[in-house]
């Protein structure tokens, strides 16, 4: 089968910005992978040396199959991407290339790096290598067409909080898990046990994947395909939720029925305009707001359960 590739490159007053709302064009047309190209990344020291640098440009790339349906979407694309002018004033530029199934497989896997995030943590490709220094978590991720390779603010910023807030020993729950990189972090940090839900299955077999490749027993984790908490039993430790933010409020309904006394719920992938109208609703749902941070207009909020 053959597939077009289509990479949007742009210019904007706020890039990090500008490639999010690109981000959401690709993903709502449901393109099959996503890669983001930001040229201010830096790579840390013991990155690899087979690793691709940061280009000179923005860009996002996505996947569309060689058909009418694909055709279709790639028209629509063109439309929610001319509308970003007039609206954001965001200058964009779309090519397109053919490429066959094989190379689109693996043509993204040249822009995932190792990355360090936080303190101990770093983010792996399976195929490269990385010297790990004293102290490192090191996880190995091969996404497929999962999102998650921990390069995403709300990503990062996640890890990070688990890095602060979760304990040895505690029990982890992560909704809408991908690639499972947050499993991954618990584990690391010495989580007793995992479960992870996204209700996508693809998602759930990569996560799955990489659990293993980590060599995290089978029996220590779960995956679970449904829709948030549906189908999980049991209270946890500590709830992560790395989704957006409709979707974390949709979420605050259910989290006294998966958090214990005093846990700790971890929210990202909210925009800062956003954040009022989250933390109003932990409010509601007897939550203290213990934490706050904002990294490129994205925020992360950590509130306990008071009850």
């Amino acid at each position: 089968m053959k597939w077009i590739e289509a990479k949007v490159f742009f210019e904007a007053e706020e890039p990090s910005w500008a490639l999010e709302l690109i981000c959401d064009i690709f993903r709502n047309l449901c393109t099959q992978g996503i890669i983001i190209e930001d040229p201010t990344l830096e790579p840390f020291e013991g990155w690899g040396h087979d690793a691709r640098k940061p280009g000179d440009y923005y860009a996002v790339t996505g996947f569309f199959p060689d058909n009418r349906q694909g055709e279709n979407k790639r028209h629509l694309l063109e439309e929610n991407i001319s509308g970003l002018a007039g609206q954001y004033n965001i200058s964009t530029r779309i090519v397109y290339r053919a490429i066959h199934e094989q190379d689109w497989a693996n043509s993204w896997k040249q822009y995932f790096k190792p990355q360090k995030i936080g303190e101990r943590i770093v983010v792996k490709p399976t195929w490269h290598q990385y010297s790990a220094k004293e102290g490192d978590i090191v996880l190995e991720i091969d996404p497929g067409m999962a999102f998650g390779t921990g390069t995403h603010p709300t990503t990062a910023m996640c890890v990070c909080m688990l890095e602060r807030y979760l304990k040895k020993k505690d029990v982890f729950l992560d909704v809408g898990t991908g690639s499972g990189i947050l499993l991954l972090t618990a584990h690391g940090l010495g989580a007793a046990r995992l479960i992870g839900t996204d209700q996508d299955e693809t998602a759930a077999a990569v996560a799955r994947q990489n659990l293993l490749k980590n060599r995290v027993p089978p029996e220590k984790f779960r995956l679970i395909v449904a829709h948030l908490v549906e189908g999980v039993r049991g209270k946890f430790d500590v709830v992560a939720a790395n989704i957006l933010s409709e979707v974390v409020v949709l979420l605050l309904d259910k989290i006294s029925k998966v958090l214990v006394p005093k846990g700790l719920f971890i929210a990202s992938g909210i925009i800062e305009d956003n954040q009022d109208m989250v933390i109003e609703k932990m409010l509601q749902e007897n939550l203290k707001v213990i934490h706050t941070e904002v990294r490129e207009q994205w925020v992360v909020i950590v509130a306990q359960n008071v009850n």
